[in-house]
């Protein structure tokens, strides 16, 4: 036997094995926490785009959990009837949906989680979302100069919520002369509910300095509350950096800065990374933080936006 000869068909045939198990990616499920964010919809679109430029021929299926957590489970029960080769998940809670990420992948899903991190996921890709918190509620306080009333309008308890509030705080602490006199309400990441709670805080505070907002449509609707009860002086800040807020910035109202993100590249990552999971490529690092900016009415000219293709 011709050894020699032997060995390199027997490489090469272990190389086209390994081109014959690479698996393609026919059937993609995306969950987002509400659609009816402009963000969320943007995060959908350029996942979806990417995983057509990875094979044209995709099933792409894209929900709306609306922060509804059994929602999100019978939506994960789905994809793994419909037998999705990988899900993009904004969990709505990421610790509850670990049972439903663990049936995923026991059935051979990889499962991304975007925006937030959720328990068990194979990879996250996200905001750096304490930077962008810091960001924002530096700006407040330098405009402010250290000092003053000041308003933190939480949100749903995901991470990258809490993570945001987190940067928030850390940014206020270094100022002392800054009175924080709410951080607990919920405005439930929509317009609708950052005017409700809006309205709350200007009926129980005679004097609001400035607002961090966990989002911009939250800051939306805190602004119009203002204008509807004919309050002004207070500066507000959020984070996304959305189509919305640029006008926002560019226009007569109380928003003064956003920290932004980028929904389109952080899908777009997303999917790549789950692809590459697919085929046995691991990520450098479990968790892939994308660095946010902050947009001002000084730089908002500049500002390129949310890098879609719309």
């Amino acid at each position: 036997m011709n050894l020699k000869r032997m060995f390199p068909v027997i490489a090469l045939a272990a190389l086209m094995s390994h081109v014959v198990e690479a698996r393609e990616l026919k059937a993609l499920g995306i969950s987002m926490g509400s659609l009816g964010n402009p963000y969320f919809v943007t995060l959908a679109d350029g996942a979806t785009a990417k995983a057509k430029e990875l094979n044209p021929n995709v099933k792409v299926t894209s929900v709306s959990a609306d922060y509804d957590l059994s929602k999100q489970f019978s939506q994960i029960d789905n994809f793994i009837s419909s037998k999705v080769d990988l899900i993009l998940i904004n969990a709505v809670d990421p610790s509850a949906m670990a049972s439903a990420i663990k049936k995923a992948r026991d059935a051979g899903i990889v499962v991304v989680a975007v925006d937030v991190d959720a328990k068990g996921v194979n990879a996250t890709v996200q905001t750096d979302n304490v930077e962008a918190g810091k960001l924002a509620c530096q700006y407040l306080v330098d405009k402010l100069a250290g000092k003053g009333n000041v308003i933190i309008q939480n949100g749903p308890q995901v991470t990258a919520v809490t993570d945001r509030v987190k940067g928030c705080k850390s940014a206020l602490a270094a100022a002392p002369e800054i009175k924080v006199l709410s951080d607990d309400q919920d405005g439930k990441g929509s317009r609708e509910g950052g005017l409700n709670v809006m309205q709350g805080y200007l009926t129980r505070f005679p004097k609001i300095d400035g607002l961090f907002a966990i989002n911009d449509p939250q800051a939306i609707g805190s602004d119009l509350a203002a204008k509807q009860l004919k309050r002004s002086g207070i500066i507000i800040t959020s984070v996304d950096g959305a189509p919305d807020i640029e006008n926002a910035l560019k226009t007569d109202t109380q928003i003064q800065a956003s920290a932004s993100q980028d929904p389109w590249a952080m899908a777009q990552t997303a999917v790549n990374v789950g692809n590459d999971i697919l085929n046995d490529k691991a990520p450098a690092e479990a968790i892939t933080l994308l660095t946010p900016k902050l947009i001002t009415r000084d730089n908002v000219a500049t500002y390129s936006g949310w890098s879609s293709k719309h």
